[in-house]
């Protein structure tokens, strides 16, 4: 039985370039994640957005002098050229730009509102004195009372991942001016969580297979006691409130708003087809939801978001939230705005896509922060993907192509041969057992394990020797070997899909199975496809 599978990514800000952190942090495991359930047959929705609200973009506008649109605009062109070179395979990727989208999410502020989990309170919001304005939460900086860093931001700290607000912070100050922050009286909204946590601790309790890191946090966050959480701010630049009550000058806090993107890209594809439902990957409680992020977004998507959802009502919460930690250069976390490591428009400059996915799949930060520098990248390419896989590939299709006259007929298979093709059925259970528990890098490395294993095999039957001898014997081993690669191909599909794509379309088959072992005809002719990767010196 097929099942509805909705996968979800973090909407990244439209405020500037991407690395691969952010790539290896969540946008190429949701794609390996979604390739492999539409393989098996699964019905899949993979849905996310550039987020055009977040205070990242104002910021990066004041620094040019141009509107937030234009930053908007510019960067959410440039992740499309991203995800089109990389091959994510989105369903829908839009903006929370669109009428969709402000059409949802003032339905579920008004649901709320409606149930009483929305309220009117005064509070204090950091000001900058010498700008005149209100500030951003992100707008102020601090040192976090909890950890002690030294850059914390006025709503979360990098560090700890603790959610903060800006008058938690020690020392705040503006990051336009580098004034100290004063505090000033402003009404808004607020989403009580405090009436919401004690609905979401059973539901935690069930979640024995979320990653440690996520799950304990989670729990400790919601048994500590939510706090209510202001979902508006004092701003120009984002979704108007649906109803007049605070005045002018106000919009909806975009953390509140973010999140609901992937509700409304799910309505938002679904109306664009009329054969479709986003109602049977929203309602259908035998659906299965998950949400690929960074961990510095774990409060937002496993507390505060299943919050709004159990507050609205009627909405599947997550059915895992498998957050990757952060991938390192030289000790520190990637980051495009303070220059550590290359920008990912750089790497597609040099390096082949499914290179860079292969290389940073092999170093998921899935449990703990990883370490990722050039010369390991390199290695990784030069060793396993040109020495390893692509020189397999290489070596079986040209000893068929120079002796395709002397290998029309073939002897039964031996036991070496029987093993091999029984270890290729072993692998796509045990590669896909990992994919479904969200473990990529060590269905990768599963994966990788067979394709040494074919290279193990031809070295031990040498049939570059055995044919001046035994055609038929040769035949067997060689025909042997492409059964086994066009399997490598497949368990390496949601992986590399472009490689993969052209590895298999140049084997004849019998049958084509995505996800299984599949007949080779012999004596067939394959397609000449060259070197699959180019080697770094």
């Amino acid at each position: 039985m097929s099942k509805n599978i909705l996968v979800c990514v973090a909407w990244p800000y439209a405020s500037g370039s991407r690395h691969l952190g952010h790539i290896g942090g969540a946008y190429l495991p949701a794609d390996i994640f979604a390739r492999y359930h539409r393989i098996i047959g699964n019905n899949v929705l993979m849905v996310s957005g550039s987020d055009a609200h977040g205070t990242p973009i104002t910021v990066r506008a004041d620094e040019e002098g141009v509107t937030p649109i234009d930053i908007v605009e510019k960067y959410h062109k440039e992740f499309l050229g991203y995800w089109d070179k990389l091959s994510i395979s989105w369903d829908n990727y839009t903006t929370t730009m669109t009428e969709n989208h402000k059409e949802v999410t003032h339905d579920i502020f008004l649901k709320l509102l409606e149930k009483e989990y929305i309220y009117k309170a005064k509070t204090l919001q950091a000001y900058d004195p010498s700008e005149n304005r209100f500030l951003p939460d992100r707008y102020v900086e601090g040192k976090c009372p909890k950890c002690d860093y030294e850059s914390a931001r006025g709503d979360q700290c990098d560090s700890c991942s603790s959610t903060l607000d800006p008058e938690e912070l020690i020392e705040p100050k503006s990051k336009i001016s580098g004034n100290k922050a004063e505090f000033k009286e402003t009404e808004h909204f607020f989403l009580k969580l405090s009436a919401l946590g004690e609905d979401l601790v059973p539901w935690l309790e069930t979640k024995e297979d979320w990653r440690p890191h996520v799950i304990n946090w989670a729990k400790s966050f919601v048994k500590e006691g939510l706090q209510d959480r202001a979902i508006t701010r004092d701003l120009d630049w984002g979704i108007d409130i649906p109803v007049d009550d605070l005045g002018d000058g106000k919009k909806i806090y975009v953390w509140f708003e973010a999140v609901i993107g992937y509700l409304s890209a799910s309505i938002e594809w679904s109306n664009n087809d009329e054969s479709r439902n986003w109602e049977d990957w929203w309602k259908n409680k035998d659906a299965e939801s998950y949400y690929f992020i960074g961990k510095d977004n774990v409060p937002f998507h496993s507390v505060i978001w299943p919050a709004i959802l159990v507050g609205y009502g009627d909405l599947n919460l997550p059915t895992n939230v498998p957050a990757n930690q952060y991938i390192l250069i030289k000790g520190e976390k990637a980051s495009a705005s303070r220059s550590v490591g290359k920008s990912l428009s750089e790497y597609l400059e040099e390096w082949d896509p499914d290179a860079i996915r292969y290389t940073l799949a092999s170093v998921l930060p899935e449990q703990a922060d990883s370490e990722l520098s050039d010369i390991e990248m390199v290695r990784r390419n030069n060793e396993e993907l040109v020495a390893t896989w692509g020189n397999l590939v290489q070596r079986v299709f040209t000893q068929i192509e120079n002796n395709i006259d002397n290998i029309n007929e073939a002897s039964d298979e031996t036991e070496v041969d029987t093993t091999l093709l029984k270890s290729g059925e072993e692998a796509f259970i045990n590669v896909g057992k990992h994919i479904e528990k969200v473990e990529l890098k060590a269905a990768l490395q599963e994966a990788m394990r067979y394709v040494s294993k074919v290279n193990i095999y031809l070295n031990e039957t040498e049939p570059w020797k055995i044919i001046v001898e035994d055609n038929k014997r040769a035949s067997r081993i060689l025909y042997t070997a492409l059964t086994a690669i066009d399997a490598c191909s497949n368990l390496l599909s949601p992986f590399m899909p472009s490689t993969s794509e052209k590895v298999s379309n140049a084997i004849p088959k019998e049958s084509n199975n995505e996800w299984s072992m599949n007949s080779i005809k012999i004596g067939t002719q394959i397609e000449t496809i060259g070197h699959l990767f180019k080697k770094f010196d």
